[in-house]
């Protein structure tokens, strides 16, 4: 009977791995080679592929490289990123650090609703929300209005602002809770420890709290980013014309038959954000095992 047990068992996580095998190979490093493939070659028409003119060249990441339209996007959707990456960590610290810390009990729980509840709702449909908050005649400036301290409309949609609130608010959970998780482990012993010794809320936090988190901190920052950098429906919606985000024009080239160009500008996006990853695990001296964790 313990045999049997043991060969299903067996037998299980065989299948479990070969699943998993299956899963990634298909769903992830197959369309991942085949866009790479398709980014090194140029735009042909069906009777000139397989011919003298099919073959891999550079000028599709060229021209990302040398087009001003597009390399100033991809800059500024860069810089854009990380400065939403920064906002959201330092709305999102006292944040995780209250949840983990000092909420208990019923303020936890209530906490916690309050954060994920927002977030039962589609993504599109709160991003048309702030849309309506933003615009000229919406709440916001209706409140700052009333308030007498502008004295014209603010303009948010036409602009980075409205694409910065927007992201701002649609990742702030993807920074909160691996800050919570780390921070819950943390023995609030020491804290109480470094306080009776005399030492200062920022001491603490630097010299104890901050350490402990930093695979959260180095997680929450991966994730924002990513997605920040990879989004497309808050630019679209909250951005002007002076706020074209990089994904915008991967989906222009890929929606005007330009494949070729597409791929290589997302292959291009996706080193830039591999790159971000490797980054930030090394400031944050940290590595692939302490973010899983």
């Amino acid at each position: 009977m313990n045999e049997a047990r043991r060969r299903l068992g067996l037998g299980g996580i065989g299948l479990c791995l070969i699943g998993t095998g299956f899963w990634a190979v298909a769903l992830i490093v197959a369309p991942h080679l085949i866009m790479i493939d398709v980014s090194l070659r140029p735009a042909l028409t069906l009777s000139e592929m397989g011919g003298p003119k099919d073959h891999w060249q550079l000028a599709n990441y060229l021209d990302l490289v040398l087009d001003p339209l597009s390399r100033g996007v991809f800059f500024k959707t860069i810089w854009a990123s990380i400065l939403i990456t920064l906002v959201s960590l330092a709305v999102c610290y006292p944040v995780a650090f209250y949840l983990a810390k000092l909420a208990s009990g019923g303020a936890l729980r209530v906490l916690m609703l309050l954060l994920i509840v927002p977030f039962w709702i589609n993504e599109i449909l709160r991003t048309f929300a702030w849309q309506l908050l933003l615009a000229q005649k919406g709440l916001i400036n209706a409140a700052l209005l009333g308030l007498g301290l502008i004295p014209d409309p603010i303009a948010f949609t036409r602009g980075h602002t409205g694409v910065l609130i927007g992201m701002t608010y649609a990742y702030i959970l993807f920074m909160v809770f691996p800050m919570y998780s780390a921070m819950e482990s943390l023995d609030r012993n020491q804290i109480e420890a470094a306080r009776d010794l005399g030492a200062s809320w920022w001491r603490i936090h630097r010299c104890i709290v901050i350490p402990h988190a930093k695979p959260g901190i180095a997680s929450g920052c991966i994730v924002t980013f990513m997605l920040a950098a990879g989004s497309f429906a808050v630019p679209q919606i909250l951005g002007g014309v002076d706020s074209l985000w990089f994904t915008q024009l991967i989906y222009n080239r890929f929606n005007v038959s330009d494949w070729n160009q597409g791929a290589a500008y997302a292959v291009g996006l996706e080193i830039l954000c591999l790159l971000f990853v490797l980054a930030m695990m090394r400031l944050f001296r940290v590595g692939l095992s302490d973010i899983a964790r």
